[in-house]
């Protein structure tokens, strides 16, 4: 990453080239159902023990997209707020076909 992002508007066109793999925007796109499933399971169960499964699992489909499929350094080491929300942004394009899986 040659330049700084100071705005997410300014970075989110480089997280979308950063997953340009259909693959990697997959494991993503599933990687958020999964977290959004748990975090509906802590609530519903009244049990947070749940939630620790959040970063396991939203990182976990992730970093296996960059590493084996995009081969690229996922942007959360460098844009950790940035990527959170571009992930959220990106499953929202897809669903309404924004972005294409």
């Amino acid at each position: 990453m040659s330049r700084e992002y100071t705005t997410f508007r300014d970075f989110y066109p480089f997280y979308l080239q950063e997953h340009s793999n259909r693959t990697c925007r997959l494991l993503h796109f599933i990687g958020t159902w999964i977290v959004l499933f748990i975090i509906v399971t802590a609530i519903l169960t009244a049990n947070a023990w749940w939630l620790v499964l959040v970063p396991v699992v939203g990182y976990g489909f992730a970093w296996v997209g960059h590493f084996f499929f995009e081969k690229n350094r996922p942007a959360t080491f460098t844009y950790p707020l940035f990527s959170l929300m571009g992930d959220w942004v990106m499953w929202w394009d897809i669903m309404l076909g924004r972005v294409r899986l």
